[in-house]
């Protein structure tokens, strides 16, 4: 069987190529034991260590290496360092680590980044998207045979990729453009904030999503309100899918025939999608919330069958 990892912003999911799945709240993973984490695994599998030929391993930004690489040949978990956007709980590092000492075979997957984009523009910025992203897309393709495409992930935050010739041309991260729920880029005010010493940059970052401006500071709570038509849930839905957009056709410049897919839990409800497909006048097929984890699947089981390179990233032996 083949697993992928999915180390999201609210917690890491488990996923097969048969779309099994289970969930763990970062929380949960950084207190248990990394036995106790390769065993709650393999139960929710049914499987033994044996039945296991491949994971594929997500963590945090992915910006220290370039490749797909066995996860025996990756120094400090893949990344440059664990600073910078985004909140360290300890669950994603916990579940690493069990899965580097249990002698299973996996490989770690990178971020989008300026030493891997396809498309030499890209390089102005330093990191496009962290390494479940990669999952979403390689699911795209799947699931749809589609060589040249768009996807946008929009939940806590909004990550936007561009796929031509299944060649990963770059994307777009939380902090440059589009926000989310609770991420997004830092805005003059922001800036502002952080020169004074009030907010560090990431807590700026982290909180510079839609939630900033309403009343309703968590996705549940918001969705609650959305069921009421409340005008700020209405608001806040609205303005994440008119930036989403606005993502998606800065890379139809660059691919005009694409397909459109959108993921995450906000990207996967139909408000959102519709209002999205009338603006950018064309139709988007939602992936679901488990893409990433099930698309990382599918990668560990192309990367076991030999492949050489995914989406144009390499393939390290």
């Amino acid at each position: 069987m083949y697993i992928g990892i999915d180390h999201g912003t609210t917690g890491i999911r488990f996923a097969d190529t048969d779309e099994r799945w289970f969930e763990l709240t970062r929380q949960q993973a950084r207190d248990m034991s990394k036995g106790q984490i390769i065993d709650t695994m393999l139960e929710n599998f049914r499987a033994s260590r044996r039945d296991v030929e491949m994971i594929a391993v997500t963590y945090s930004m992915g910006d220290g290496i370039s490749s797909i690489t066995p996860i025996e040949k990756v120094k400090n978990r893949g990344v440059i360092s664990r600073e910078g956007a985004g909140v360290h709980v300890g669950g994603g590092t916990n579940v690493y680590d069990a899965i580097a000492e249990s002698g299973l075979p996996a490989v770690v997957i990178p971020g989008i980044h300026r030493r891997n984009y396809g498309h030499p523009c890209f390089k102005v910025y330093s990191h496009g998207a962290s390494p479940e992203k990669l999952g979403i897309a390689y699911n795209a393709y799947m699931a749809s045979g589609d060589e040249d495409f768009i996807v946008s992930d929009i939940s806590s935050n909004t990550v936007t990729m561009g796929v031509e010739k299944l060649r990963m041309l770059g994307a777009i991260d939380a902090c440059i453009f589009a926000p989310g729920v609770h991420h997004g880029p830092l805005d003059l005010q922001a800036i502002r904030d952080v020169d004074s010493g009030h907010i560090t940059a990431n807590d700026a970052f982290s909180t510079a999503g839609v939630s900033k401006l309403i009343p309703y500071k968590s996705l549940g709570s918001l969705m609650e309100a959305l069921e009421k038509n409340d005008k700020d849930a209405l608001w806040a839905f609205d303005t994440i899918a008119v930036f989403a957009a606005m993502e998606v056709a800065s890379f139809q410049t660059l691919i005009p025939g694409a397909a459109i897919f959108t993921a995450g839990s906000v990207g996967s409800m139909g408000l959102v999608k519709d209002r999205m497909s009338s603006l950018l006048k064309k139709d988007i097929k939602a992936l679901g919330t488990l893409s990433a984890a099930v698309g990382l699947a599918q990668i560990a089981r192309d990367v076991h069958h030999g492949k050489k390179e995914i989406l144009g990233i390499k393939v390290e032996r």
